[in-house]
């Protein structure tokens, strides 16, 4: 499983500026949007984090992050692992870390698909997904039955879509049609 470094939310203006210049076409609105007056980090008090599993295709994992406190910011790829195996999901589109702004009392979508083709043999299966909003933080644990993934969640090659305005944003990132 490929490994994505996470870099801090703080982000001077400059590399704000880096960010937006970087950001693949697709996502240059959402990184403008992210990069509206810096908030601090969000207090994972504050947050609440859910996930659960697509019944149609128990490949995908719908995940939101709704903040109960003033505005703040998570990283804006949510750091996606699994049980006791190394690495993280990748971003779809590709990027790196940085700032994702949510307002108060607001959610955002992300949607992760654990497995690229099902029928690979090289398939694991573990007892738990992690979420984390923000790499230097705590992470939320789903065991399998949470997620209603049934006795494991399979994974190999795993993909999660950066934060995302609406679930429907989320699923369409991922290739996932509703």
């Amino acid at each position: 499983m490929r490994i994505r470094t996470a870099v801090a939310l703080s982000a001077a203006p400059a590399a704000v500026a880096v960010l937006l210049l970087s950001a693949p076409p697709g996502q240059a609105a959402s990184a403008r949007a992210a990069a509206r007056p810096a908030a601090p980090a969000c207090a994972g008090s504050r947050l609440t984090v859910r996930a659960q599993a697509v019944p149609a295709d128990r490949t995908v994992v719908r995940v939101q992050v709704t903040n109960h406190g003033r505005a703040c910011a998570v990283d804006r790829v949510p750091t996606v692992t699994f049980g006791d195996l190394d690495g993280a999901a990748q971003p779809v589109p590709p990027g790196g870390s940085g700032p994702y702004r949510l307002d108060a009392g607001r959610t955002a979508y992300a949607a992760v698909r654990t497995v690229a083709h099902p029928a690979d043999p090289e398939v694991r299966r573990v007892d738990s997904l992690t979420v984390w909003t923000d790499p230097s933080g705590p992470g939320r644990v789903f065991t399998a039955a949470e997620l209603g993934a049934g006795g494991s969640v399979r994974v190999w090659e795993p993909v999660t879509t950066w934060w995302q305005p609406s679930a429907a944003a989320a699923d369409r990132a991922i290739g996932l049609s509703r």
